[in-house]
């Protein structure tokens, strides 16, 4: 069962809250995985002198391997506010192994999947920012660690599939097509569910042993998702940061109370030649089966702050989510040239939780630049709240400043340089860092402008 200790409740009320979270996303970068499309282009296919190697990439392809290599890298910095300032850089190499059972061993609808990082750099987020929302979703600890490890097998014509091994939620629930374009984690997987779920709950950098039913693909305009994971990725025993825990990612726990997640997704005028706005939405909850301390009041329904008693103790966690992605503009007959808006909102008991209501929204504006039909503009905001019982418990506890909300705002433009490779200037401007916690100097953190640059590859 999930449990925090008191040494935890205090560090979430400190300037080092967000350290018990991982920190997640989805970033838009293509696999190797076997799709009924074109897998997208690379650079290996793009540069004469590499020509070999895009040859041997595709006898293995035709022979039922996948192999794909991806590399994202961040300078940001903060000039001014958060606890203090500095910039950092993230790097992440990405290694993605995908087999096609049918070609290799004669399986039809049957399919294996590998991917890994080897992570470099700093974090501007935890040694700078102080924010519950990364600047980065490559922000992580510095290590090589296999990230996802499974198979599928597919039924009924792909219209079910049933997927085991070490799983990650971040890479099927909660996605969002516009908001994969922002550099900020909490666009991928969404600070709320980081901050509020043990070990961060089963998203980057850390995935966990699951299985997962899907009804209906793609290119149906329904689909569910159902999942089952180990609760927390870290493991029963984990102090302190999750990620140290389970540092390589083969820890492999099965020794949490389970976590289930269920999605419905409806997508509407998907086809090049429909003649409405393309749009998807999805409705979603998760449950967490594990115990979870009260945050404010003790066994005995009095203030833990005044008694120093044993935190009540709480049968399960939940929480609920909407998410919308819209195309408002079309500007060219294959959607190209386009905008986009999309959504998403979260909540989840207060008694419980460090944050109980969030939501998001965002503009993506692509290929509207003359002579530029790859780039894509965005900008987006995002705002948690703090729950009540948190705030109550600091109020009881004269902690200062009181957590309340953080919010933040992010800029960017991904221009492409060629077909698998791009660069993104970004901005972002974040509110109350870690939900209004303490500077060096005691007094509450300054709103922190963020700036930096990425680049993303794919070879």
């Amino acid at each position: 069962m999930s449990k925090s200790t008191d040494a935890q409740r205090g560090a979430r009320a400190s300037a080092k809250n967000w350290r018990g979270a991982a920190v997640a996303a989805l970033v838009a970068l293509p696999s190797a995985a076997f799709a009924d499309d074109a897998p997208p282009p690379t650079i290996t296919d793009q540069i004469p002198q590499l020509a070999s190697v895009a040859a041997f990439k595709k006898q293995l392809a035709d022979k039922g391997i996948g192999v794909a290599v991806n590399y994202i890298g961040d300078v940001f910095g903060n000039p001014s506010g958060g606890q203090k300032q500095g910039a950092a850089y993230d790097g992440r190499l990405e290694l993605v192994l995908d087999a096609d059972m049918e070609k290799l061993a004669g399986i039809k609808g049957g399919a294996i999947h590998a991917n890994g990082y080897w992570i470099t750099g700093g974090g501007l987020t935890s040694d700078y920012v102080g924010s519950l929302m990364p600047v980065t979703n490559t922000e992580a600890m510095v290590t090589v660690r296999l990230y996802e490890l499974w198979y599928e097998q597919k039924f009924f014509d792909g219209k079910a599939a049933f997927r085991f091994g070490q799983l990650a939620a971040d890479t099927e629930f909660l996605l969002s097509k516009y908001g994969a374009l922002f550099v900020n984690g909490t666009f991928g997987w969404p600070a709320f569910t980081a901050a509020n779920l043990p070990g961060g709950g089963p998203a980057y950098p850390l995935a966990t042993p699951g299985v997962r039913l899907k009804l209906g693909s793609d290119s149906d305009p329904f689909t569910v998702l159902l999942a089952l994971y180990n609760g927390d990725p870290a493991g029963k025993n984990c102090i302190g940061n999750p990620q140290k825990c389970n540092a390589y990612g083969t820890t492999f726990a099965l020794d949490t109370s389970p976590l289930m997640m269920q999605e419905f997704q409806w997508r509407y005028n998907q086809d090049k030649d429909s003649k409405g706005l393309a749009g998807q939405i999805k409705i979603g909850a998760y449950e967490h089966f594990g115990d979870f301390n009260d945050e404010r009041f003790d066994v005995n329904g009095l203030p833990i702050a005044f008694t120093g008693g044993d935190p009540g103790q709480l049968r399960g966690n939940w929480g609920i989510y909407g998410l919308w992605d819209q195309q408002i503009l079309k500007l060219s007959d294959d959607g190209s040239k386009s905008v986009g808006f999309f959504a998403r909102a979260m909540g989840a008991p207060d008694d419980r939780n460090l944050m109980s209501f969030y939501l998001e929204g965002g503009l993506n504006f692509a290929g509207l630049v003359p002579n530029r039909s790859d780039d894509v503009f965005g900008v987006a905001a995002a705002y948690g709240q703090i729950s009540n019982a948190v705030r109550g418990y600091q109020f009881d506890a004269g902690i200062y400043p009181v957590q309340n909300y953080e919010a933040m705002i992010e800029v960017t433009y991904q221009a492409a340089l060629m077909p698998g490779w791009t660069i993104q200037p970004d901005f972002q401007y974040i509110f109350h860092p870690g939900g209004n916690i303490a500077d060096a100097s005691g007094f509450p953190a300054k709103d922190a402008v963020v700036l930096g640059v990425r680049t993303s590859m794919a070879f």
